[in-house]
């Protein structure tokens, strides 16, 4: 190592024949505050030749030759140079058998953190401070990029992160692959038993102690063999495609691509966890709820010998959210204590824990149609549902006490006990969600204007707008969650490739190409309605054809450019006819084009009202257009607005024009009649103002109240708006279409017809801990229900809180709401933490249409902030819908 090896970064052996280094520096870069000689040393820009490139003053990164593997790949979207500052987007990349590390100048580590034991490994950026731990053993040096904050542990010693077995056969280590998800080492560990967070399988538990959240099977949402994601497109090419595998989770949880060391392991990963996904959606409620108590059984039990004393009793206790007086807690141990030992085992346990999970609501609603029998008999039952507001028929009971009763005896003869009985409220069955409602019920034979659309804006983005990182992986997420209107805010790029990006912001850049492939592959997995693709197009005339070619190529006959045989042109064609199609929605050339080279001067609506002058003006030459992209443009023409006067005067279907926010706002504010009859006709998108630095939304309903079509949304930014959007989407099957009511397709059809909603709040289980680290801390709850709708329908009511209760408290609170429009209202229950000092704290939220919301004893299955189910925890409710 060279002397003063504190001020130099140690290369690779070969490194010298990568980087034309100073005579005197074949092994070592100098990092002194001024050298005059630094050109000579690494070659660096012209306007940088006064500095070495480890200063921030520099704007230009090491010049490395990109087929050089074992050197300093620097990634080439960087604008800076180490030290790093939090808006840098670099990281140092070395090949996995590099096996030197990189040693930086000790001002370094006031940028970059590090494990309190390592001194010699590769640093993680600032905002990954909470991504992997390393250790001094670490063979290889791993680099993370700078938006991720949840990442698997990289280990030497995989058992010193994951509880791995001691058979070599049930631990199955994966490399690292570095991708913009994450990388890891992972062993398979304790594939079924291992219970984390909301108690079900998961395929390895991390250490309390680590800052990496464990994931849950539950979480997942597909398991994709090959080189799907764009972390594996990107730097998994040196591992066999065979080899690797991406997983998909819910919410706001990046996605985790991994590779094995051959086909079988790899293989036999997929096929493990997508066992695990079937035999977890498989489960009862019953089962559910045992696997729930279990994992706050592993959990408590600090000495692992799977016996409860009182102690381990109390700290089960307050991870399950009961606060419960000691007394009292400590006269039911003894009752369940049969043996007399102080220790709870086996039936002792579960008896304990049946005694816990008592619900004397249920009990009371159950003795209320069973009597003196302490059993439902199926005509019992059948009065139940009916007073439920269902059906009810003797034939539908029997097949209720078949599918839940948990005694086979009372199986046998038709009888319910309370257990089946709690089991079906649980079930789906007793969701307030109406089961019909999870399949495609509605007409979709009505032209595109008929219908709300699903809508992204900035779909391309993870984060925010300003310094946020695009990724293609955004994308798939849109999709599966029924995304069906996507952005594309295309610019040039180098090499003739368009990219995509948010222009003038320190986003980064992702291909145009492996945008198109995405969509592609994911277009038609959670919907088989259209797609559209929504063009902001910077690009010159050449790179646009370049577009062009690419979606020809890629999307092949899913791509429509020509209007359907036999189409009326004065309607738009339906969902249905449109099915398994991808339609363009941009600029279209006028059919007698008489500049060449496509040549048009039309501006792109967001730019109309968004940019500045002098943005308008850069822009201009950009949007200019193709004719072989013009010539894709066939339902969805993007055109300046004319009007509403002109509009409705001259209709053109397969126009259309966007609005942003405040525009929308304004016409619907000063011409709302009138610009409903516009949107009964013709497709409308409204989007974000572009000046919201964080990508926050706006509330979509104002916009559904006019009949905006396209109600674009950050899906990249959580909070009430998108809660909202998942909850219009919620119907029919999640297809991402959502009829109109029949006043917003025909403006002159009969008025809605006013209802009373009532909703009487009983009691909540289970609800999510908020601080885990703190264990006397208990929840606060109270529930509010939202209604989003109309103006004269939009209320918010609340109930009390309930002092330390977040396992079971109770309100018994009837609340009133008066609706005029109920086709249109969304009604969103919150469940908060009441704090009397500061902001009260988000527990959960479940959001849906009033018209799919059922009558009767209903359970609501609460979700996250970012939309991940929270599972056990529910709330139970009892609702009616009455005319006035």
């Amino acid at each position: 190592m060279h002397p003063i090896a504190s001020q130099c970064i140690p290369l690779h052996p070969t490194a010298s024949q990568c980087l034309p280094l100073h005579l005197n520096a074949s092994h070592c870069i100098p990092l002194y505050p001024s050298v005059t000689i630094a050109s000579q040393i690494i070659p660096v820009s012209p306007i940088a030749s006064h500095s070495i490139p480890f200063f921030p003053i520099l704007s230009h990164c090491i010049p490395v030759p990109p087929s050089i593997s074992h050197c300093i790949p620097v990634y080439p979207i960087a604008s800076q140079c180490l030290p790093a500052y939090p808006i840098a987007s670099l990281w140092l990349l070395l090949h996995p058998s590099a096996s030197q590390h990189i040693l930086l100048h000790p001002i370094a580590s006031q940028c970059f953190p590090f494990h309190p034991s390592v001194s010699h490994c590769i640093p993680l950026p600032p905002i990954a401070s909470q991504g992997i731990p390393l250790l001094p053993t670490v063979s290889h040096c791993i680099a993370m990029p700078p938006c991720i904050s949840h990442c698997i542990p990289v280990p030497a010693i995989a058992s010193q992160y994951f509880p791995v077995p001691s058979s070599s056969s049930q631990g199955i280590p994966l490399p690292p692959i570095s991708s913009l998800s994450c990388l890891g080492f992972v062993s398979l560990a304790q594939p079924v038993g291992t219970f984390v967070g909301s108690g079900v399988p998961t395929w390895c538990s991390l250490e309390p102690s680590l800052c990496v959240p464990a994931v849950s099977v539950a979480h997942i949402t597909s398991v994709h063999r090959g080189h799907h994601s764009e972390g594996l497109r990107r730097y998994g090419r040196a591992i066999p495609e065979q080899h690797c595998f991406t997983i998909a989770f819910e919410g706001g949880r990046r996605n985790l691509d991994l590779g094995a060391r051959d086909e079988d392991v790899a293989l036999r990963w997929v096929r493990g966890l997508r066992t695990l996904r079937g035999r977890l959606r498989g489960m009862s409620q019953r089962e559910r709820l045992e696997h729930w108590i279990h994992g706050m059984l592993q959990r408590a039990d600090k000495d692992k010998d799977n016996r409860m004393c009182f102690q381990e009793v109390q700290i089960m206790l307050r991870m399950a959210n009961i606060h419960m007086d000691d007394a009292y807690a400590h006269q039911l141990f003894k009752e369940c204590d049969h043996s007399g030992d102080g220790r709870l085992e086996d039936r002792e346990l579960e008896d304990f824990c049946r005694r816990l999970l008592r619900r004397p609501e249920l009990e009371e609603l159950f003795g209320r149609y069973s009597g003196e029998d302490c059993v439902l008999s199926a005509k019992e039952l059948r009065d139940f549902l009916q007073d439920q507001g269902e059906e009810g028929t003797l034939q539908q009971a029997c097949a209720i006490i078949c599918a839940h009763e948990l005694n086979e005896k009372a199986r046998q003869q038709d009888l319910m006990t309370l257990d089946g009985f709690t089991m079906y409220l649980l079930s789906a069955a007793g969701d307030i969600l109406n089961q019909e409602h999870t399949q495609v019920h509605q007409d979709m034979s009505q032209p595109l204007c008929h219908y709300f659309i699903s809508s992204s804006h900035n779909t391309y983005l993870t984060r925010n707008q300003i310094g946020g990182t695009s990724s293609t992986e955004a994308y798939v997420r849109a999709l599966m969650m029924g995304c069906r209107c996507v952005e594309l805010d295309c610019w040039e790029g180098p090499d003739g490739e368009p990219i995509i990006c948010h222009g003038h912001t320190f986003t980064s850049k992702i291909l145009f190409r492996d945008v198109i492939e995405a969509i592609r592959d994911y277009a038609f997995k959670r919907s088989p309605y259209p797609v559209i693709l929504s063009l902001e197009n910077h690009c010159g005339v050449e790179q646009q054809a370049t577009m062009a070619r690419h979606m020809k190529a890629i999307l092949g006959d899913m791509l429509l450019t020509q209007p359907l045989e036999g189409q009326d042109p004065s309607v738009l064609p339906s969902p249905e006819q449109l099915k398994g199609k991808v339609l363009v929605k941009g600029k279209k050339l006028p059919e007698l084009q008489c500049e060449p080279c496509g040549v048009t001067s039309i501006l792109d609506e967001e730019e109309e009202e968004e940019t500045e002058e002098e943005d308008r003006l850069q822009a201009k030459d950009a949007s200019h257009v193709a004719p072989e992209l013009s010539a894709m443009v066939v339902y969805c023409q993007a055109t300046p607005f004319p009007g509403l006067a002109q509009a409705l005067q001259h209709p053109r279907p397969y126009e259309m024009s966007s609005f942003s926010e405040r525009k929308a706002r304004k016409l619907i504010k000063e011409a709302g009649p009138t610009f409903v009859r516009y949107t009964s006709r013709q497709l409308s998108r409204v989007y974000p103002l572009g000046l919201k630095m964080t990508s926050s939304n706006y509330n979509p309903q104002e916009m559904w109240n006019a009949g905006c079509q396209l109600v674009a949304l950050n899906f990249q930014t959580p909070g009430y708006e998108m809660d909202l959007n998942t909850g219009r989407f919620l119907g029919n099957g999640g297809c991402g279409y959502v009829l109109k009511p029949q006043f917003l397709r025909s403006p002159h059809s009969s008025s809605p017809r006013p209802l009373v909603l009532r909703i009487r709040v009983i009691t909540a289980q289970q609800l999510p801990k908020l601080n885990r680290e703190k264990l006397s801390s208990i929840v606060d709850p109270f529930v509010r229900v939202e209604i989003y709708g109309v103006t004269a329908d939009c209320s918010k009511q609340q109930t009390a809180y309930r002092s330390n209760n977040g396992f079971n408290p109770r309100w018994e609170e009837t609340l009133t709401f008066q609706l005029q429009v109920p086709e249109l209202a969304l009604v969103r229950f919150v469940v908060e933490d009441h704090d009397s000092t500061s902001c009260n704290d988000f527990v959960g939220q479940f959001t849906l249409p009033l018209g799919s919301m059922r009558e009767g004893y209903r359970h609501i299955h609460l979700l996250s902030k970012d939309g991940a189910s929270l599972a056990p925890a529910t709330l139970f409710v009892h609702v009616t819908c009455k005319c006035p």
